[in-house]
């Protein structure tokens, strides 16, 4: 008896709820397919399927063999598609999302060297500041700030590096209203934050010698970087904004730390794509570059 074959033919009989549905599926008679299933319950020594003339059904021992078995070919034929993808030249639409400010700030620059390694792949990007289920949307990997639990378990997340979040605000501001010498003082400041319950009402403040919770109020509540940060040029208030997206600002002197001593939340920028099937070259391409690119899991590449 061919077991392999033999398993294939009674997952496709409970896939297509019939034993001719399933021998036109695998391209041979419904006596083969009726011979296969019939060896592996002899073989077995045990019902997999109960059969009228009406109605097909599977008993409980098949309903546990059925899960599997079902592995067992996914796993046989992700084994097939690994040889094959070994000798292939990454190629394709290559889907990738990612948050608006690492886009901008990293990927950007990061993407066209990409790019001219592999110029058989062509690059669909997507930069939005909102959730995204990259299954769902076809995505094929993800650029995102969370730590792993925050994904799907059905997801790979691999941590890249992490980015740290510091206070900010225009020397016109801190002209005119002083810049705070205590994380207290920060609750006579106009505060420009973001609509996330974590951070909305008070920010919590770390710094060599521990955290401190301060209340905060502010005119503008917004889920743009852009738009703090064009608030914040404008003199509007201070506001709170990670390493990757603040270095260009300081570097120019548009924007000045405040509070230097003092950061936000560390978050970590993972790299994330689905795991339920085998990666495809161009996917395996991408992953590989980004982790080349960020050595150090832990490290902030971005600190001013």
């Amino acid at each position: 008896m061919d077991r392999l074959q033999s398993m294939r033919a009674f997952a496709r009989v409970v896939e297509h709820g019939g034993f001719a549905r399933a021998a036109r599926s695998l391209n041979v008679s419904d006596t083969v397919v009726t011979r296969l299933v019939a060896d592996l319950e002899t073989h077995l020594g045990t019902r997999l399927l109960n059969r009228t003339t009406r109605k097909l059904s599977l008993t409980e021992t098949g309903q546990v063999y059925l899960e599997r078995v079902s592995q067992i070919l996914l796993d046989i034929e992700d084994a097939d598609a690994a040889a094959s993808l070994m000798s292939k030249t990454p190629a394709g639409t290559l889907r990738i999302f990612s948050s608006v400010g690492i886009g901008k700030s990293q990927l950007s620059a990061l993407l066209p060297r990409f790019a001219a390694v592999n110029p058989e792949i062509v690059l669909d990007t997507t930069f939005a500041d909102r959730p995204a289920d990259l299954v769902e949307e076809g995505f094929d990997v993800g650029v995102l700030i969370g730590t792993v639990q925050q994904f799907d378990a059905t997801m790979i997340a691999r941590q890249l590096c992490i980015t740290q979040t510091f206070l900010v605000a225009s020397p016109g501001y801190v002209k005119k209203y002083g810049a705070p010498k205590r994380p207290d003082d920060l609750t006579r400041h106009q505060c420009l934050t973001y609509p996330f319950e974590s951070v909305r009402h008070r920010w919590t403040l770390h710094n060599a010698r521990g955290s401190v919770d301060v209340p905060i109020t502010g005119r503008v509540i917004t889920n743009s970087v852009d738009l703090l940060r064009e608030c914040a040029l404008a003199d509007m208030g201070i506001f709170i904004l990670p390493s990757f997206a603040v270095r260009d600002g300081l570097s120019s002197g548009r924007l000045v730390r405040v509070l230097p001593d003092y950061h936000l939340e560390r978050l970590p920028i993972m790299l994330v794509y689905p795991s339920r099937r085998l990666l495809s070259a161009k996917v395996r391409a991408f992953v590989d570059f980004m982790v080349a690119r960020f050595p150090d899991p832990e490290a902030d590449s971005w600190l001013p």
